[in-house]
């Protein structure tokens, strides 16, 4: 595995995307390498055309390692914390960031495999190999600044990112949108989207979106007691 941190402090100016940003795109085009993920696959080479640059979110990051090596993150991986990874509670899966730490100029490239983390104004828990690059392993946490490179299983949304998850009930997966518009139809206040993993595609239909879990379990019994059977997760996911 390669790496990309950076002990560079450029900043940004108006209208400009930081520099340190450009260089580690650049390193990471010439390698023509992605972040490493658990298993086989990697990251795909960067779309030029991503929306890179954009800062999402500041706040405190912390790091994540023996305690939770070998076990499950939220994506269904096996959590390695020797790999560029990290967790956040609404990013998108496999969205790649530039993560700054404000300390020291420090830089790194993560994707987003897990949720987390659940503490305070904490913004983004980092493998251990990744704090290791920003030099926060001995501090525990930093204050840093977190930068849009690659997007993932899906868009980003634009405005702030924040840490606020909302919540909703699954009540069926399809092959075909026909099959799920007709499903959603027997159930007022449904949708159906679209999801994509790897070269496969469904069409799930939704009910709600909640901003707390409580609410969106209760939604769920009430459906269940009508005869459509579900269960919550998180919109985000």
């Amino acid at each position: 595995m390669h790496s990309y941190a950076n002990n560079c402090s450029q900043r940004l100016g108006p209208g400009q995307n930081p520099l340190w940003i450009t260089a580690l795109l650049l390193l990471l085009l010439l390698q023509a390498c992605g972040v490493v993920r658990s298993g086989t696959k990697n990251t795909p080479v960067l779309d030029s055309e991503a929306e890179t640059g954009r800062m999402l979110q500041s706040g405190v990051a912390s790091w994540y390692g023996p305690n939770f090596h070998g076990k499950a993150t939220a994506n269904g991986e096996t959590f390695n914390m020797n790999d560029l990874t990290a967790a956040h509670r609404t990013l998108p899966f496999n969205t790649v960031v530039a993560v700054e730490n404000m300390d020291n100029g420090r830089s790194v490239l993560v994707r987003i495999n897990d949720r987390g983390p659940y503490v305070a104004n904490r913004v983004i828990d980092l493998s251990r190999r990744a704090a290791r690059e920003i030099d926060m392993i001995g501090t525990g946490t930093a204050n840093v600044q977190i930068y849009l490179v690659e997007t993932g299983d899906r868009p980003v949304p634009d405005g702030a990112v924040t840490n606020n998850e909302t919540f909703t009930v699954q009540l069926a997966s399809f092959s075909t949108q026909g099959e799920a518009d007709r499903y959603a139809q027997k159930v007022p206040g449904t949708r159906v989207e679209r999801v994509t993993f790897g070269e496969a595609t469904a069409y799930r239909v939704y009910y709600g979106t909640f901003s707390s879990i409580g609410d969106a379990r209760a939604a769920q019994q009430e459906l269940a007691s009508q005869g459509f059977r579900g269960f919550v997760k998180q919109a985000e996911n």
